[in-house]
């Protein structure tokens, strides 16, 4: 069985979908790691309470990015970590990090890239007067958002949307389609060509 680290800056929404999912048997993989950058971030005692390792990897010690993805690093490889699983973890992934874990750090974000990258997608997506919305599964590659999209899910945009009530949309369809991704992962299902993933039957 595979083993998977999430990596949660915040609430831990996401990850509570995970390990939900994991629970249920829809992802044949164990979250054995969740990490954070933030000492108090909910995500880290959603872990708790489920009995699953967290950890506070505090980045002030460190001198930039590089550094602390090498710390972080470290601990991955020894818990032998198969799957990263970005939740709502807010620092950009250093080459040192993307280029150990190939094709094997995942990330979710709330809108059908490549439109509306960064942290502001919803709100960007709301004032740019789009009808139709989404989040997108993704492989993570150096750059920011721009790795290649596994799966993809629309959300229409009401009119009488607030940047909160669209985000919480969003979200309901992120907390399916996020394990979903997982799950192929897990089944070897996914193929990446160039830009392109593939999933490919069993």
């Amino acid at each position: 069985m595979k083993k998977i680290a999430v990596l949660a800056s915040g609430e831990g929404t996401n990850l509570e979908a995970i390990l939900e999912a994991a629970e249920r048997g829809r992802i044949s993989a164990q979250v054995v790691l969740v990490i954070s950058d933030r000492k108090k971030a909910p995500a880290l005692e959603r872990a708790r309470r489920r009995g699953i390792e967290p950890l506070h990897l505090d980045p002030r010690p460190y001198r930039g990015r590089e550094e602390y993805d090498q710390a972080l690093l470290a601990v991955l490889r020894r818990a032998g970590i198969d799957l990263v699983v970005l939740a709502g973890f807010m620092r950009l992934l250093s080459p040192v990090l993307v280029q150990a874990f190939p094709g094997r750090i995942m990330n979710i974000h709330p809108a059908l890239l490549p439109a509306f990258p960064g942290t502001s997608g919803v709100e960007e997506a709301l004032n740019y007067g789009v009808k139709v919305t989404g989040c997108t599964v993704h492989f993570v590659d150096e750059g920011l958002d721009t790795g290649p999209i596994i799966l993809q899910e629309t959300v229409p945009v009401l009119q009488d949307d607030t940047v909160k009530t669209l985000h919480m949309r969003i979200q309901a369809v992120e907390h399916r389609l996020y394990p979903r991704a997982i799950e192929l992962f897990c089944q070897d299902q996914l193929r990446v060509e160039g830009r392109r993933c593939f999933i490919e039957s069993r």
